[in-house]
């Protein structure tokens, strides 16, 4: 894995509720393997070497997160985040000291099983071509664009076509007045390389890995619960 001369923070959002799960509980707080989805989450995010420290942005009315083994984490901070996860983000943003991390991955607590290597080569990339970046997954089934009754309008080309992915990195003061910017003019923010779209900045698709699925739908979950296994498996080989 790459050993970068100055040491990375993580800004990981998890303000959310998860609607979609229709659980009992936020899902970043479900269990898996018998731990909290986060936990894993923050937990493979530290195993890399060159990450230093995990910001964490949660709801001001959690009351799991002081449950789960990251409470009193040296490297875990966490701050207070808002409604949309654009302002998690950028609450765990404006929580960063610049100059001693001057760059920023923010990862989704939901995505637990993203392998080291790729965190690794989009780290390398970032750093060789001084610009930030995203993984990202080719778009691989036909696409159709429909109308407003679902009728098919067109097949769209996928040849350039990504799914997004986190982690995402880039340059925290870029990454800082690009959201600022955005929220301030009314413009729908989705990830962090739509904020840097919206400023002209570059952001580059470094292709990562099918594991790295983000846990959604009540279905994820044994899915994410076989990837982690199959991982932990390889590891032990």
């Amino acid at each position: 894995m790459a050993k970068l001369i100055e040491p990375l923070v993580v800004v990981v959002p998890a303000a959310g509720v998860g609607k979609r799960m229709q659980s009992h509980r936020p899902k970043q707080y479900l269990s898996l393997h018998n731990s909290t989805i986060l936990e894993h989450t923050v937990n493979r995010l530290l195993a890399h070497p060159s990450i230093d420290k995990v910001i964490i942005a949660l709801s001001s009315s959690d009351e799991y997160y002081q449950d789960t083994s990251l409470m009193n984490h040296p490297k875990v901070q966490t701050v207070v985040g808002g409604v949309e996860r654009v302002d998690s983000v950028l609450a765990g943003i404006q929580a960063i000291d610049a100059q001693q991390y001057p760059w920023v991955l923010v990862h989704d607590a939901a995505r637990p099983c993203v392998p080291l290597k790729d965190i690794s080569t989009l780290i390398t990339l970032c750093h060789e071509s001084d610009q930030g970046g995203l993984l990202a997954a080719p778009v691989r089934d036909t696409m159709k664009r429909t109308d407003d009754k679902n009728n098919v309008l067109t097949t769209v080309d996928r040849s350039a076509l990504w799914h997004a992915l986190t982690p995402q990195m880039f340059k925290v003061d870029e990454l800082r007045t690009a959201i600022e910017t955005a929220l301030h003019n009314g413009i729908d923010i989705t990830d962090e390389s739509s904020a840097m779209e919206y400023a002209q900045l570059p952001s580059q698709v470094v292709e990562g890995s099918s594991d790295n699925i983000k846990i959604t739908r009540a279905d994820d979950l044994t899915l994410a619960a076989f990837i982690l296994t199959k991982q932990q498996e390889a590891v032990c080989e």
